[in-house]
């Protein structure tokens, strides 16, 4: 493994997860193998928990870590090919990643779409573009369509929440919000959960159909209530319109799950990958009941991270 950007990256998602349930026993067992080497964590967007759990993946591994937060603490890049930089832009993709390259031993890097061009943000050009000008190995901590160490992070906690032969059925639901969000975490998501032992399936309103490059085959219903019969976990996050990109087409019905919902669902676990805004992508009464893996997901993050990195160091021996 150079870089990880996405499930296809790795070779089997079950063998890692099972990988990083062992490191969970020891985090601290491997801390000479990052000894001497620096990890670089750039963001093009706010983060809190992709911030704090790669910091900490990477400092029990022993590296030390620094932070930039491109166009505040660095200068604003430009990402055109032969651009004459009169603007607003001060420093090229191509010196910047080389020069973090000359820095760091690994570099994640996370960066959102503008939800204006699909072309653009599916052709990953901001990720794509850092990886072709930086010199050492890349992760991706977010891009315009994935979120991959999210999406590991989640399969962890669903496979710490399932102990029986049968495969889980495990439903990507979308939820309502005020703005339009990127497809990324719902992409990605599917791609993983595709590539897992689960029965999977998606809910989501017409008109917020997600791409079937991510998707596949996979049944999509927009029925709520039909496709969260039986499951053992609902994964709930909103996105906006890949068809009509970044549009928010009007829903109708609640797609809000509340506190009857789990009043009838007593054995269903509620996952979301936070930021949530309670009560309107979900309810307290689902949040903060003992169904909740939202915490947990969270926590295991550290452990996503941790294991990618600890691959890649061992890798560059």
């Amino acid at each position: 493994m150079k870089n990880f950007t996405s499930v296809h990256d790795i070779s089997n998602p079950e063998i890692l997860v099972q990988e990083s349930l062992e490191l969970k026993k020891n985090l601290y067992g491997f801390s000479d193998l990052g000894k001497n080497k620096t990890l670089g964590l750039v963001f093009l967007n706010p983060s809190l928990r992709t911030r704090m759990s790669s910091q900490k993946a990477g400092m029990n591994l022993g590296m030390q870590v620094q932070v930039i937060n491109a166009g505040q603490d660095a200068w604003n890049w430009e990402f055109a090919e032969n651009a004459v930089m009169n603007g607003s832009t001060v420093e090229h993709i191509k010196d910047a990643a080389k020069v973090l390259s000359e820095y760091c031993d690994v570099i994640g890097l996370r960066c959102f779409p503008g939800l204006k061009d699909r072309d653009e943000d599916y052709s990953e050009f901001v990720l794509n573009s850092f990886i072709k000008y930086a010199t050492v190995p890349v992760i991706s901590l977010e891009s315009a369509t994935r979120h991959p160490l999210q999406s590991f992070a989640d399969l962890i906690t669903i496979r710490e929440n399932w102990q029986k032969p049968q495969k889980p059925k495990v439903v990507l639901s979308w939820a309502p919000h005020i703005k339009a969000l990127p497809q990324a975490v719902g992409n990605s998501f599917a791609e993983w959960m595709n590539a897992s032992e689960v029965d999977f399936c998606i809910a989501n309103p017409e008109g917020y159909d997600l791409s079937k490059e991510f998707t596949g085959d996979v049944k999509v219903y927009h029925n709520q209530e039909e496709a969260l019969k039986d499951a053992d976990f609902v994964y709930v996050k909103n996105w906006s319109s890949f068809d009509d990109y970044g549009a928010m087409p009007e829903v109708k019905g609640n797609w809000l799950l509340g506190e009857e919902f789990l009043k009838t669902n007593p054995e269903t676990k509620f996952m979301h990958c936070l930021p949530v805004r309670r009560n309107l992508e979900m309810s307290d009464a689902v949040l903060d009941s003992a169904n909740s893996l939202i915490y947990q997901q969270a926590n295991n993050r550290t452990l996503s991270a941790q294991l990618i990195i600890k691959k890649i160091l061992e890798n560059s021996l």
